[in-house]
């Protein structure tokens, strides 16, 4: 077993036996196999960030073996600049969520903190499958932890939601499974994702195939318009589950265009790219517009992250070296702040069980040091210089002058809509006197809470501060990916 299949089985088999042993009558000794099962599945990545080559675009760790001989399906894994820093992500995220969930699910917490562990691994599976059959297995699977997690612990509306989230989703999934099932035709009896990557295909054909990743990828990111189960699914789920599916279960359609989208169908990439730009842009101006105007919390950061990944398939759809890996950087900065944002949300909602706007106001004055992470985090949300925010959403900025200055010009603006919802939410929410008495007898946060928000907040100033260890992974896959969606190859 390499250490790729260790990245993907150890959170499983954690959750398994969290599943099989664990009751509510031993909730405290699952909290605690939970937690060592998070932070293991993190130490195990951390070798690969030890052993990556940088200067290759090559697959590294690779892992292949005959999974199902009679078609030709393999278990094969490997991870390259594109992919390697969500395996990290993923695990980092787990183990806060772990001690974010720590005392607030009093109720089948071995179900709940299981759910996350295997929604982990599986997650991890679709960063580095490299066979097509094992990248649609890990891609669905996903969904089921996930609907577990907004269908038990939800809100009033849990299973509208749950039912909301499958169905968008798995719809869309299965033309990429019509997509996936011509492929493995047309190269003869193979699911192998670099033979398909050289492929000739024509012009048509390269459409329809766009067209059917679109589908998969477009609502899994959500793109405009496909994005309304988001915002119904944050409200409902719980905050451990919020953050996931904000910090990670996003990535998956994102990173689907990177993998399948642009290199098996790139004729049909740049031919469509002004509708993928088009849709981008109404996600980074529209969408921002609409979070303005939100009551609830948890619907206004939904939004908000709907508007930040509009930035991130901006990026990737015009096609230079910037925009690519300002799209991914986003990604992964995203994956910090909107954790964070999710679970500040969470922290105020434990105490006073409500996630209205207008039912706070003047916390900063019985929450001093919670309204200071609050403040910074918010500033990332905005794009703030010196944190994560910022860093991706000027190369994408960067990226879309160089390729036409309007569309800069489009996307830099965007980032005041950003700044408005941000700090208005920010200003009636933590700022001037206390508003009620459910304000007054809030207490200040925990060392449990303190150190959740520690973590996010050190990744986000570390990210934002000094970036260029992610961005030197990523560079020379990035090259690569671009040299091959250049070159033609209709038959």
């Amino acid at each position: 077993m390499g250490l790729l299949s260790l990245a993907i089985w150890t959170p499983i088999c954690f959750g398994v036996v969290l599943l099989a042993l664990g009751r509510d009558d031993q909730a405290r000794a699952v909290r605690w196999v939970a937690l060592i099962g998070a932070l293991v599945s993190f130490l195990v990545t951390l070798p690969l960030y030890e052993g990556f080559k940088l200067g290759t675009a090559a697959m590294q760790f690779v892992e292949k073996t005959t999974w199902i001989p009679r078609f030709n399906i393999n278990y094969h894994l490997g991870v390259d600049g594109i992919s390697f820093w969500f395996v990290l992500l993923t695990a980092f995220i787990n183990v806060v969520i772990v001690i974010a969930g720590w005392e607030v699910i009093t109720r089948r917490v071995n179900q709940y903190m299981g759910a996350f562990l295997i929604l982990s691994g599986l997650m991890i599976g679709v960063f580095c499958a490299l066979d097509g059959m094992l990248f649609y297995v890990f891609f669905e699977a996903t969904l089921i932890p996930m609907y577990l997690i907004i269908g038990i612990w939800g809100g009033p509306n849990k299973i509208y939601a749950a039912f909301k989230f499958f169905l968008y989703t798995l719809l869309g999934s299965l033309l990429m499974l019509v997509a996936l099932i011509f492929l493995y035709t047309k190269s003869g009896g193979s699911f192998d994702l670099a033979l398909w990557h050289k492929m000739p295909l024509a012009g048509t054909t390269q459409t329809l195939l766009f067209f059917a990743f679109f589908a998969a990828f477009a609502v899994k990111v959500p793109m405009w318009p496909v994005h309304t189960w988001l915002p119904d699914v944050h409200v409902e789920a719980p905050t451990g589950g919020s953050a996931v599916l904000a910090a990670i279960m996003l990535k998956l359609g994102a990173y689907g265009f990177l993998r399948f989208s642009l290199p098996i169908a790139p004729d049909a990439a740049r031919e469509w790219a002004w509708l993928m730009i088009a849709l981008s842009l109404i996600a980074v101006i529209y969408v921002g517009l609409v979070a303005m105007v939100q009551k609830d919390m948890k619907k206004l950061v939904a939004y908000s992250s709907v508007a930040h990944m509009g930035f991130v398939t901006l990026g990737f759809f015009i096609f230079n070296d910037l925009g690519v890996a300002g799209g991914i950087v986003q990604m992964i900065a995203h994956g910090f702040v909107s954790a964070a944002m999710f679970l500040s949300i969470g922290v105020l909602y434990d105490r006073v069980h409500s996630r209205e706007i207008a039912a706070y106001g003047g916390v900063v004055n019985t929450m001093p040091k919670f309204t200071a992470f609050a403040l910074f985090f918010a500033m990332a949300n905005c794009g703030l210089p010196g944190t994560a925010g910022f860093v991706g959403e000027w190369m994408v900025i960067l990226g879309a002058v160089k390729a036409n200055f309007w569309l800069g010009f489009a996307a830099a603006s965007a980032l005041i809509f950003g700044a408005a919802y941000t700090l208005w939410m920010f200003k009636r929410v933590y700022l001037g006197p206390v508003a009620n008495k459910h304000v007054k007898e809030l207490v200040d946060i925990s060392s449990r809470e303190f150190l959740v928000m520690a973590l996010l907040g050190a990744a986000v100033l570390y990210m934002g501060v000094y970036p260029k260890p992610f961005t030197d992974v990523m560079q020379t896959s990035v090259a690569e990916l671009l040299q091959h969606v250049a070159q033609t190859k209709l038959n």
